[in-house]
């Protein structure tokens, strides 16, 4: 099998001399954002034509400690994990032939049918429905408090009843992607994390990028949370969502760890449909907002702006983007050629601070204005 394309990280230019004066403003978002204990830490990538025009780290891993987050910070991507890994490997299969994606779930991954009779809809639930967060799966179920191994977890999310008609409304569902992984890994024949290191990680030069990140990188990476409830310890270098800790963190809704550099590379390689491991228009098959359900923002794996949006009001109707629980975001923007990475970890220590919703629209729009929006 070959990839789609070629691709050579060398080409993401550095340009970042300059990057204090030009984004103060942005920056200086951050920093009050810290101040008021939005988030502790905070690492941001900007490109723009191909070009690195940002890239900058700020605040402390925690508040009180002393360890500075630096640009070589490994931050939890959360949810951005569905769309640097596990939609990327859709992308591939889909290109290769091997994923259809108005093919049933149930005929991939069996166990999703359970018993048909008690609710037939299951068999109508397609790929695409899964991918696009319309199969009327629930949004969220804490299947940890009655998982205890990964096996137990997959059964339960097989299992897990819908909630609405398959296609008749968006809602963002982790427990779908939970049952895409099983399809994905069937399809490849290969796990989640072995498939994206070798086809996507590697070529793409995302060297810092890993699910499960090695015991002497942990004390390099931004702890997530004093976790009291449910593991009884500081989460740092280990998935901070429960479901994904359970399914060993490897999950296609959760667990991958990177540097905002890294997620830049991964921006470029989607904003340069001719010099990717994509084809052209496999990136605009699943970037492109579903025209079903009616009013939905989903793309296949991606979001597009709404009104209002996390991205700010300057990101063009073509662009399309993804948030992680933990503070992480991305969003980028063809027609501009501009891809803004901005991770933190506003989950320390609790979860519970949400102030990131009024800090990432405004910081997203002080970038688009210093680069001339």
């Amino acid at each position: 099998m070959t990839l789609g394309g070629s691709f050579h990280s060398s080409s993401l230019r550095h340009s970042f001399d300059h990057q204090d004066g030009q984004f103060a403003a942005a920056f200086s978002i951050l920093r009050e954002a810290i101040r008021a204990r939005a988030f502790p830490a905070a690492s941001v990538a900007v490109t723009h034509h191909g070009e690195l025009l940002a890239l900058k780290a700020l605040g402390h891993f925690t508040y009180e400690s002393k360890v500075k987050a630096q640009t070589t910070t490994l931050f939890d991507l959360a949810s951005l994990t569905k769309v640097v890994a596990t939609t990327p490997m859709a992308m591939l299969l889909y290109e290769r032939g091997l994923l259809d994606l108005d093919a049933p779930v149930a005929a991939i991954v069996p166990e999703f049918l359970g018993d048909a009779a008690k609710d037939p809809r299951r068999r109508d639930v397609t790929l695409r429905m899964l991918l696009a967060h319309s199969s009327g799966l629930p949004a969220y179920e804490k299947l940890f408090l009655r998982a205890k191994m990964r096996d137990d977890l997959m059964r339960i999310a097989f299992t897990t009843p819908l909630t609405a008609h398959p296609g008749s409304r968006a809602e963002y569902s982790d427990i779908g992607f939970i049952i895409l992984s099983a399809a994905l890994e069937r399809l490849a024949d290969e796990s989640l994390d072995s498939f994206c290191r070798r086809e996507i990680f590697a070529p793409l030069a995302m060297t810092s990028t890993t699910f499960n990140p090695p015991t002497q990188l942990r004390a390099e990476t931004a702890p997530t949370q004093d976790d009291q409830n449910f593991r009884h310890r500081i989460v740092q270098g280990e998935v901070q969502d429960e479901n994904g800790f359970v399914l060993g963190g490897v999950a296609a809704h959760a667990g991958l760890f990177a540097t905002s550099h890294d997620v830049a590379k991964f921006a470029r390689c989607m904003l340069h449909a001719g010099r990717s491991i994509f084809r052209p228009e496999t990136i605009s098959l699943f970037t492109r907002r579903e025209s079903l359900p009616i009013g939905t923002s989903r793309a296949l794996g991606w979001d597009t702006p709404s009104s209002p949006s996390q991205s700010g009001k300057y990101f063009s109707s073509q662009s399309f983007g993804h948030l992680g629980y933990t503070g992480t975001s991305l969003w980028i923007d063809p027609q501009r050629q501009l891809s803004i990475t901005l991770l933190t970890n506003r989950t320390w220590p609790d979860c519970s601070n949400q102030a990131i919703r009024q800090i990432r629209p405004k910081f997203h729009d002080a970038i688009g204005v210093s680069i001339g929006a």
